[in-house]
């Protein structure tokens, strides 16, 4: 498994997505995609930050170890036990047979003075005990240090093989890409790029392929400039975009990468986050929706924290991506204290009777429309009705799509 591959698992065993996870280590989601998907390494303290987290050893992200097991515990061990046991039996076969009253009450003096004793010794044992413990964790503490101190080392290190392995086998003597123009009306990004071969010769040619998670396309060939290969590509919009330079002499053809960009189609959308009380007062009876004047979950809303700005936000309840009925705006009800209108848009969905069969999916969802025309639509908790068509199950949550397979109108 990669670094990113074993982020990738711990992440999802604790139930976060890579937004949740994110803002545990105050990164951006764009940054744990970058790990996740091995184009990027998280820097020393949140190697560190993410073992402490997942429970694991920074080592065993880096892959050079397995899983820590589980601390031992406190308790007394099997051979403390007998100690004990055997300290205690030996008082028992101590006590003597009936005697006198005098001699009773010198042995009831003597099995009191023995029990003060006896709490002594077990006092002194468990105190030693505590300090063994002590001690264990101070070991324990100084061998994780130890650790991080390699880990910190072996991960410098890597970091200079790898730098130095690249610079000795990449085709390019230098190179460099630049963003130099985006057209979010079209869904395209123009990028410049300078490459220069480290095995260049008069009858050499290049091109430059861009791969993206729809595929590849390759622009060019272009010539020379001295020993320098310059251009210009324009490629679509997407989260994943890797640039490759391809130099050919004679027939043979060889590639290099030369940069990835990242969330650059999920920075330009709008965020626009969906929150509803669906399902207070919103469960299907008889396989029918009724949604009434006493309804909360008529409300939803969105907040407002754009990365572009949205010039209409439409929310709605959907069935199976088809429109049910529009929500109007509306100020904030009473019942949602708290809410300040300046950081949250509310609606109200009218009166609805919605007939359902088993499979049908419900949820709401805001429709967002940019200043560049682009429609998008974000859903809150989708729902979908059980084959004995009696309960709403949850399912996706906070999905956010173009608005292509919706039913507007």
């Amino acid at each position: 498994m990669t670094i990113g591959q074993r982020i990738a698992q711990k992440r999802k065993e604790l139930g976060l997505s890579q937004e949740g996870l994110g803002d545990r280590l105050g990164v951006s989601r764009q940054s744990i995609y970058k790990w996740e998907s091995g184009t990027a390494l998280p820097e020393i303290d949140k190697l560190v930050a993410l073992s402490k987290l997942f429970g694991v050893s920074v080592g065993w992200l880096l892959g050079l170890e397995d899983a820590p097991s589980a601390p031992p515990n406190s308790e007394l061990t099997e051979a403390q036990l007998q100690m004990v046991e055997e300290i205690v039996g030996r008082y028992l076969t101590a006590q003597p047979k009936p005697m006198s009253q005098k001699r009773r009450l010198l042995f009831k003096t003597a099995m009191a003075t023995a029990a003060v004793c006896l709490v002594f010794v077990l006092w002194s044992l468990f105190e030693r005990l505590d300090r063994v413990d002590g001690q264990y964790a101070s070991l324990q503490a100084a061998v994780y240090s130890v650790t991080d101190s390699v880990n910190r080392q072996i991960g410098g290190i890597s970091a200079q093989v790898e730098e130095i392995l690249m610079s000795q086998n990449g085709l390019t003597a230098d190179h460099s890409t630049e963003i130099i123009a985006t057209d979010y009306v079209q869904n395209t990004v123009t990028f410049s790029f300078r490459a220069i071969s480290k095995t260049f010769s008069e009858d050499m040619t290049a091109w430059l392929e861009v791969q993206n998670e729809e595929g590849s396309v390759s622009f060019g060939p272009y010539a020379p400039q001295g020993q320098t290969f310059t251009g210009e590509v324009t490629a679509a919009l997407t989260d994943d975009i890797r640039l490759y330079i391809v130099f050919e002499t004679g027939g043979s053809r060889e590639m290099q990468l030369l940069d990835t960009y990242s969330g650059l189609y999920s920075d330009s959308i709008p965020q626009v986050k969906l929150q509803t009380n669906f399902m207070w007062g919103a469960l299907p009876e008889d396989s029918t929706l009724v949604l009434e004047e006493a309804s909360v979950g008529r409300y939803l809303y969105t907040t407002r924290s754009y990365h572009s700005v949205p010039v209409q936000i439409r929310a709605g309840l959907f069935k199976n991506r088809k429109l049910v009925a529009w929500a109007e705006p509306c100020a904030v009800p009473s019942s949602f204290r708290g809410f300040s209108p300046h950081d949250y848009n509310f609606f109200r969905l009218p009166d609805l009777t919605v007939p359902l069969t088993a499979g049908d999916e419900l949820c709401l969802a805001a429709v967002v429309t940019d200043q560049y025309g682009r429609v998008f639509v974000e859903t809150g908790d989708t729902y979908t009705l059980d084959e004995a068509g009696t309960r709403l199950v949850l399912g996706d949550t906070y999905v956010i799509s173009s608005a292509d397979g919706w039913q507007l109108d």
